[in-house]
């Protein structure tokens, strides 16, 4: 088993040659009270420490989504860092965040998912400071999860599932929400930064129902 490690905004430590059982009896001995984040794609591990600019942005992404959920009136259900899995795939994630949409009627009474037996997420978010040595879109395209965004510090990207050849295409615009320009999440998470969380989420909140008004 072979090691590389970078540390820079988030710790990353990449594991080659590792079984699915190892996979598995890591994430027991880890717990749910954990920081770290493991992805998995057969046999290579990568473990991820998010440190604070990485989970600043994950939870003001995730308080902007939940502004456009309760302006548009949309059931959606939050499962962050959700450890998702398929042992016939050899594939694992722990996303920063998902959320059901579409799909929230069939695991709203749920608190728990299996991809077994269970829809994948609607939406997933990744936040990347640094780039990780493992190509995650792999991983959530076998999972079938529709829509990935993945956030640099920067730039917001998204991606579209094509279920056809389970290849992720770049898109211009979100799937769930296609009225909304992608620069807009980075342009509030700065405002964040000189405002304040709360009256951004406002100035935020006035932004979409405006928005939503004019369609």
């Amino acid at each position: 088993m072979t090691t590389a490690t970078i540390s820079l905004r988030e710790q990353r430590t990449l594991l080659k040659q590792v079984s699915w059982q190892t996979f598995i009896n890591l994430l027991n001995d880890l717990g749910d009270n954990r920081a770290a984040r493991l992805y998995y794609d057969q046999g290579v591990l990568e473990i991820m420490t998010p440190l604070g600019e990485h989970e600043n942005n994950n939870r003001f992404i995730e308080c902007l989504i939940g502004v456009i959920a309760d302006e548009l009136n949309l059931n959606i259900k939050r499962f962050g860092s959700l450890t998702l899995k398929r042992e016939e795939l050899l594939k694992g994630a722990e996303p920063d965040s998902c959320y059901y949409l579409e799909n929230e009627s069939l695991v709203r009474h749920k608190q728990n998912i299996n991809l077994e037996s269970d829809p994948p997420p609607d939406l997933v978010l990744e936040i990347d400071i640094t780039s990780s040595s493992l190509d995650k879109k792999p991983i959530y395209a076998a999972f079938g999860i529709p829509e990935l965004w993945r956030y640099n510090g920067h730039k917001l990207e998204v991606f579209i599932l094509d279920k056809t050849i389970e290849f992720y295409q770049k898109s211009t615009q979100s799937l769930h929400f296609p009225w909304l320009p992608l620069e807009i999440i980075p342009q509030y998470i700065r405002q964040s930064l000189i405002d304040g969380e709360t009256a951004t989420l406002k100035a935020f909140r006035r932004w979409v129902r405006e928005k939503n008004q004019q369609k």
